[in-house]
């Protein structure tokens, strides 16, 4: 029978993250440092709005795109912390970002069009596009910081051009875009009939500056992907946001409605929670990331290696060029031999080679070990 599952399916593969760290979670006394999971609790008051829903029966289905409070919470806080301006119509609470993603993929996407993607990039775009039946284009922004930029794009549009994805602050990279980048980009593509799928889920973990949404000028154009795993530390409860003009989101709300109906009830509630009362709850999280972050960084850079400092998220993406391996072989032998792990570059396309990516959604305590591990594994095999 299985020549009757769909060819596209058959295809993929799960994500190169997943897939090394389910090979390698089995072994002994292992420091893994590839997962970006938080490893703060999710809030207590936001606990506890999870908890009263259930109490209250709070646990049938809501609206489709989400309990009216909720998105009109949603709007507010994107209002206050971005400038952006969105209705309760103009909003859907999805499961999870990645559910957000597919719908807006499912709903802009057709055979034969071509999505623009940084390279490297977040491994679960290429799937959710091939699916649809169009074509992954990947920009090699090595050379440019990890930075998608106007001019790098432009020679890659033409009529199949459907979608850019902007996945900034990046995961694997931490590279943000400035607002003259994103200005530049709007340039670029102001009135062209080509979307921009803006994935901000990182928006609240910008260390210099401060995110900017290019929503704020090519509303019309744009679908905004962002969500509460990464800013609240609830990735296991599922929320996540998109917001679009309200003639994309009638249409998107189809695609969402035959999905899931609607997202958990109860995850909403809490939702609300920190959308509210908790909507700096990231504040405190921040400040540590960004400590973790430069004792991260100066130690990767005096065991010889050259990365990239981050300007948000919470990975490194340091070469391992020198080492003259790739990049899943450097990764496997870190493990076996030095009982670490990191996530091979290829994972995030064949841009990625070369390097691997370190998450220091860790304790100072882990990434010590981890560091040490690593330099140890570095220094031998220097000698």
């Amino acid at each position: 029978m299985e020549h009757l599952i769909h060819s596209r399916v058959k295809d993929i593969e799960i994500s190169g993250i997943r897939k090394f760290f389910n090979m390698v979670s089995h072994h002994p006394n292992l420091i893994s440092l590839t997962i970006g999971q938080p490893d703060f609790p999710t809030p207590e008051h936001v606990k506890e709005a999870g908890i009263e829903a259930i109490s209250n029966n709070f646990t049938t289905y809501t609206h489709n795109a989400g309990f009216l409070e909720l998105r009109q919470a949603a709007c507010d806080f994107v209002r206050e912390k971005y400038s952006l301006d969105y209705s309760e119509e103009e909003v859907i609470v999805t499961v999870g970002a990645s559910q957000a993603l597919d719908i807006a993929f499912r709903t802009i996407l057709e055979e034969g069009v071509e999505v623009i993607l940084p390279g490297p990039v977040y491994p679960g775009y290429e799937p959710l596009i091939r699916m649809c039946g169009a074509k992954p284009v990947y920009v090699d922004t090595r050379g440019n910081g990890f930075r998608l930029s106007a001019d790098l794009v432009a020679p890659y549009i033409n009529e199949r051009t459907r979608c850019i994805v902007l996945p900034y602050p990046s995961n694997p990279t931490g590279a943000t875009l400035s607002e003259q980048e994103l200005l530049e980009f709007a340039h670029l593509l102001k009135d062209r009939p080509i979307w921009i799928l803006s994935d901000e889920i990182y928006s609240e973990l910008v260390y210099s500056g401060r995110h900017y949404s290019i929503a704020k000028w090519l509303r019309n154009q744009t679908i905004v992907i962002n969500g509460l795993s990464k800013s609240h530390s609830m990735t296991g409860w599922r929320i996540g946001f998109v917001f679009a003009p309200s003639f994309l989101m009638k249409h998107m709300l189809k695609v969402h409605q035959y999905s899931v109906s609607c997202t958990s009830s109860i995850s909403q509630k809490a939702a609300f929670t920190a959308l509210t009362a908790g909507k700096d709850d990231a504040e405190e999280m921040r400040k540590q990331y960004k400590e973790r972050m430069e004792y991260t960084y100066d130690r990767l850079v005096n065991m010889g290696l050259h990365v990239e400092k981050p300007t948000g998220a919470f990975y490194l993406f340091p070469s391992i060029a020198s080492f003259g391996q790739p990049s899943f072989d450097f990764a496997l032998n870190l493990v076996n031999q030095a009982g670490v792990a990191v996530v091979p570059g290829s994972a995030f396309s064949q841009y990625g080679e070369g390097y691997v990516r370190l998450s220091y959604a860790y304790s100072f305590e882990t990434l010590k070990e981890g560091l040490d591990r690593l330099e140890r594994y570095i220094y031998e095999k220097q000698k």
